[in-house]
């Protein structure tokens, strides 16, 4: 019998369109690196980015926009978007990742047919204010308590390798079990020109690690390896399904290049992988 796994899609609809300062982010309004900026997409351009995803085996399609929050036109756009989406594209799962949100704005995008909505904690509620100062980790939790509230599913994982300790990334995994969130996305920092972070990147065996204990401390979550998978783990980057790992991101993230699709698909079906078209 042929593994699973699930394969998810970011598609960034907007770009570089941020006050925030998150020191790991590309996007935020203190880094000086290269990047596209833009505004939300046309509707007809995310539809058939939505048709290449599936075609390419991903079951999730997550929509990204920039920003802190929702307010209500980002809201009625998102949910536009997503609802077009879901009429050509049927058998994808829809994420919405939106920043903080209200139960009223998370209602919306519900009834638009998101089945999930995806808010990173990023890391423990103690190291969170070394690495953003213009919102706290308490708005970052309460939207996950306002999604699970309208039966939203959550996506709610982090990053690894900021200059956290140990006890960090044991704190920030106890809050994660608390949200019980349906996947949790592991992603490990990649140094970028224009970023203020000068740390060791993480080495292999500690991301192994990382990933090791992420299955072990949420048993009932689907783990997912994300940015920083090629990068931090190079060849050994498809040995994470030996250790638990439950779902991948597919292409590339929101400014950075991931993997060549083409390359994950020949690899996974050479490991015997089949790929999820349901989430139940």
């Amino acid at each position: 019998m042929n593994k699973k796994i699930m394969l998810c899609a970011i598609n960034s609809l907007s770009c570089g369109i941020c006050d925030e300062d998150c020191a790991y982010c590309t996007q935020n309004i203190k880094s000086k690196t290269q990047i596209k900026r833009y505004k939300i997409k046309d509707e007809n351009q995310v539809v058939n980015e939505a048709k290449i995803a599936k075609a390419n085996h991903a079951l999730g399609f997550c929509l990204v926009t920039s920003g802190a929050a929702l307010d209500d036109e980002k809201t009625e756009k998102v949910a536009s978007i997503a609802r077009a989406v879901k009429k050509e594209v049927p058998d994808l799962m829809l994420i919405a990742c939106n920043g903080i949100a209200t139960k009223e704005q998370l209602k919306e995008l519900r009834d638009a047919g998101v089945f999930s909505y995806n808010h990173n904690l990023e890391t423990s509620q103690n190291f969170f204010k070394n690495i953003c100062s213009t919102h706290t980790w308490e708005d970052r939790f309460l939207t996950n308590l306002n999604a699970k509230e309208v039966g939203l599913e959550l996506c709610c994982g982090g990053i690894y390798g900021l200059g956290e300790s140990e006890d960090d990334r044991i704190s920030f995994r106890k809050s994660l079990k608390e949200l019980n969130p349906f996947s949790s996305p592991i992603n490990f920092f990649m140094k970028a020109d224009g970023l203020g972070i000068d740390v060791p990147e993480l080495s292999v065996d500690e991301a192994f690690e990382i990933i090791k204990q992420s299955v072990a401390d949420l048993p009932e979550t689907r783990i997912m390896v994300a940015g920083g998978r090629e990068k931090i783990l190079k060849e050994r980057q498809y040995d994470i399904f030996d250790y638990g790992v439950a779902a991948i991101v597919l292409g590339d993230y929101l400014t950075a290049k991931g993997e060549d699709i083409s390359d994950d698909i020949k690899e996974l079906k050479k490991r015997g992988f089949d790929f999820l078209t349901q989430c139940h």
